[in-house]
């Protein structure tokens, strides 16, 4: 079974495999209508009718399609997470370009194909055009957890900074990327390579 979002997302945890079922179902249906119709348009009876629930089971869940959306980011990291690291064991032990290369293409193959991705991906686009900072420090600390273990680094402040700045980067350049051309700015994806190698040559090296 897939992990359910974090528990603080939600008004109550699903504890049976059936509820579990159920709101995997209910996000399911707030990424598809995501894109469908977009965050303003979005009601929390249309996400119960999309995924064949009663509308009571939406709201034992969640207050409001605001949290709905925020557990629906929650999930695309626990996801992004699972993919990075089902990745860096695919490659094996290749030294820090290759896990920034699994970091970065993870990323992209979410941003092209995930539901709800272009406007949700780990929650800082909703309103659309906020970008708050929290989301961003959150995969950032992720990723040093992750990458620290793989490349057999101490996750102390300084590597979590690197890797702050690294995210916000990115994240800043594939918004750019994916605005010239909704697959992806392939030039602008590799300025981002290019940058993200050169800036983080300087600690990991």
């Amino acid at each position: 079974m897939k992990p359910v979002p974090h528990a603080t997302t939600l008004r109550r945890a699903p504890v049976q495999r059936r509820s579990a079922e159920r709101l995997t179902r209910i996000l399911d249906a707030c990424a598809d209508l995501l894109d469908e119709v977009g965050y303003d348009d979005l009601s929390t009876r249309a996400v119960a009718l999309r995924a064949g629930v009663p509308i009571g089971s939406v709201y034992r869940f969640f207050g409001n399609k605001r949290a709905m959306a925020d557990a629906l980011a929650q999930r695309n990291l626990d996801r992004y997470a699972e993919r990075v690291t089902d990745r860096l064991e695919e490659v094996g032990p290749g030294g820090w370009r290759a896990a920034m290369d699994a970091v970065l293409d993870e990323y992209l193959a979410m941003k092209r194909t995930a539901p709800g991705f272009s406007l949700v991906d780990f929650g800082n686009q909703i309103p659309v055009g906020t970008r708050g900072a929290e989301p961003n420090t959150r995969v950032a600390d992720r990723l040093t957890d992750l990458l620290s273990a793989y490349l057999g680094r101490e996750p102390d402040d300084d590597l979590r900074r690197t890797f702050l700045v690294a995210v916000e980067a990115a994240d800043t350049l594939v918004q750019l990327a994916f605005r010239l051309n909704p697959s992806g700015d392939e030039r602008i994806i590799e300025e981002t390579r290019a940058l993200l190698r050169a800036y983080l040559a300087r600690s990991l090296d």
